[in-house]
């Protein structure tokens, strides 16, 4: 079993960065895609970005491409997801997730097995 602890997210105001992380428990961290995925209020869960196991496949999606960036340490179960120039629209639950599969896409919820709890960003205007 893993277990998945998000942290760093607050309110912020448009053009400013904050920095998400995402504890991993188990031995299996190292193994696995780990992705980021946000949630607007009244919209479905979506793709923000993904890090292969070793870190040397990075995935975007186009509205966070160049303002975003996605990092892991393996020696401390960890993901970041670091998010500058932060507009308005990137306001939302973010959760992190731990994909299992060796294929696909990792980019659709339905691709990964594990889930944190979310933490709030909020970005005013």
């Amino acid at each position: 079993q893993v277990q998945l602890v998000e942290s760093g997210g607050g309110l912020m105001q448009a053009g400013g960065s904050l920095g998400l992380s995402c504890a991993a428990s188990g031995r299996t961290f190292s193994s696995y895609y780990m992705g980021w995925f946000r949630q607007a209020p009244a919209k479905e869960r979506e793709f923000v970005a993904a890090i292969s196991w070793s870190g040397g496949s990075l995935y975007y999606a186009d509205s966070v491409k160049g303002r975003f960036t996605i990092s892991r340490d393996n020696a401390k179960n960890t993901v970041y997801l670091q998010m500058n120039s932060l507009k308005p629209e990137d306001t939302g639950v973010y959760y992190c997730a731990l994909d299992r599969s060796i294929g696909g896409s990792h980019r659709r919820p339905a691709e990964y097995d594990y889930w944190g709890q979310g933490t709030q960003v909020t970005v005013s205007s």
